[in-house]
């Protein structure tokens, strides 16, 4: 018994140091991956635009895009919050910043054409954990609407 105990415990610890080695960049993917994988489905649409956010916010080439979007899937797979990866993105980005990733999660979200409610869903809460106001994240997603009629 015993020992099953301490088994589990070094899992725990192993867990907690692969979630302290999220950087900015794998925090930011993996809020992109949880809005294409909300509805249920991936779409090539969605994930090219998860691409081309990453290689241009990011400033990554391709290979380190599909690097990134590796682990940031891995992670989202193991993950049971976003408090993680919110939280590495909050550490690293002002009011406005948030707001314009909040633009990229709406990107994701209609570049398959069309908004489900769950990505709406996983939107809105990423937005208040992000702590962007209602009126910002109605904004952020009338832009991305609006770019899209372009």
């Amino acid at each position: 018994m015993i020992a099953h105990l301490k088994s589990l415990l070094r899992k725990f610890d192993e867990k907690n140091t692969e979630t302290d080695s999220i950087d900015f960049k794998t925090g930011l993917a993996a809020l992109l991956v949880e809005v294409m994988r909300a509805d249920g489905h991936t779409d090539k649409q969605e994930l090219d635009s998860i691409e081309q956010t990453l290689i241009t916010y990011c400033d990554l080439d391709i290979t380190a895009t599909s690097q990134l979007l590796d682990k940031a899937k891995q992670l989202v797979e193991q993950a049971i919050d976003l408090y993680s990866f919110v939280n590495v993105v909050n550490a690293n980005t002002n009011d406005v910043e948030r707001i314009e990733i909040i633009e990229f999660l709406w990107q994701v979200a209609y570049a398959d054409g069309s908004l489900d409610g769950q990505e709406d869903h996983i939107i809105r809460k990423i937005s208040g954990l992000m702590y962007v106001t209602h009126a910002d994240f109605i904004q952020a997603k009338i832009n991305v609407q609006e770019s899209r009629i372009q």
